[in-house]
């Protein structure tokens, strides 16, 4: 019996054990970031965002989530019920599980696999199945357009964040996540790489659907665009999925070009504070990017999201893959 404890049930347990221990912050961050989505919009508009539900407002989230709990799910007479409910759920699972690979410090990370970079842009890239399904399956043309918008948006600037994942690969000499975080404790890679940098920032904001780029779900021409028919926890599923979407990325940004879980300068007084701090902090600031540009930019006209994705950061993120292969073989710069 307690052979079979320590071969079989402990490593199970212990595995998800750290599951949970992952999944439970994760959660009440997805659920407190739309808290402070509000407040922080609320603040640039000035005016004051939640502040009723609890002190300072802080129990709102947790009232949203009971309200749409308790309110009843439809389902259209002419939906595809398999499909309209597993399409949510999708968005939010793969939300979820590509965290598995993310670093919070040296050692501290679920699954580190030696493709750990390849699994997060294949996991993060399936995402755009959930919204397709759930346009097709709403049988309604509004829900429909809006998913063939959001396939076509995604599609577009993933190739992109294809380029930027190749250059940062290219200058970390690995696929391992842990190991292009130590690849940056000399410089973080935002500044060699800034221009990609700034590609791939402003992809993730296509890839989630955020402002200037939510037209899958513009409200003045597609009613609420591919989640339009949903409503109850099937709509909170698909609400809290984008929010997972925005940290996650956010975590990928902050592990590829931020350093990840290394403190600034690596100076002392710095290096004292924990590592998940750190990686904390860096995501908190890149998501209080995504809520500012919210907040601050019109919506694009879909041909100018197109033309900005394909004539523009297309040939300039394949030319700089090429450029930076060429400096580094030059100068012999590439990692053994």
């Amino acid at each position: 019996m307690l052979e079979f404890w320590q071969g079989y049930l402990w490593p199970a347990v212990f595995i998800l054990l750290q599951i949970v221990a992952v999944l439970a912050p994760l959660l009440l961050a997805v659920a407190y970031t739309t808290y402070a989505e509000r407040k922080v919009i609320g603040a640039m508009q000035m005016r004051k965002g939640p502040n009723t539900v609890g002190p300072f407002g802080l129990l709102q989230p947790i009232a949203d989530g009971l309200k749409l709990l308790f309110k009843e799910t439809i389902l259209p007479s002419g939906a595809n019920r398999v499909v309209f409910v597993i399409a949510p759920m999708i968005t939010m699972i793969l939300a979820l599980v590509a965290w598995a690979v993310i670093p919070f410090d040296k050692g501290m990370v679920i699954a580190d696999i030696n493709v750990g970079l390849l699994y997060l842009f294949a996991v993060s890239s399936l995402g755009v199945y959930g919204i397709i399904m759930a346009g097709w399956a709403s049988n309604s043309k509004y829900p429909f357009m809006g998913a063939m918008r959001s396939a076509a948006q995604m599609v577009s600037y993933e190739v992109s964040m294809g380029f930027v994942v190749i250059t940062v690969a290219l200058c970390a000499g690995s696929l391992n996540l842990t190991e292009i975080v130590e690849a940056q404790r000399t410089v973080w890679f935002a500044l060699p790489l800034l221009p990609m940098f700034v590609i791939f920032f402003v992809s993730i904001l296509a890839e989630t659907n955020r402002t200037p780029f939510d037209l899958p779900e513009a409200e003045g021409e597609l009613v609420a665009g591919y989640f339009s028919e949903y409503s109850a926890m099937t709509f909170a599923l698909f609400f809290l999925g984008e929010y997972a979407n925005m940290l996650l990325l956010s975590g990928m940004t902050a592990v590829l070009f931020l350093g990840g879980w290394l403190a600034p300068l690596g100076i002392p007084p710095l290096t004292w504070i924990p590592g998940p701090i750190w990686l904390a902090l860096k995501i908190a600031l890149v998501m209080f990017v995504f809520i500012w540009v919210r907040a601050t930019l019109p919506r694009y006209r879909y041909d100018q999201l197109m033309r900005l994705g394909w004539k523009v950061f297309l040939p300039f993120s394949l030319g700089w893959v090429v450029l930076t292969a060429g400096v580094m073989v030059s100068f012999g710069w590439l990692p053994e």
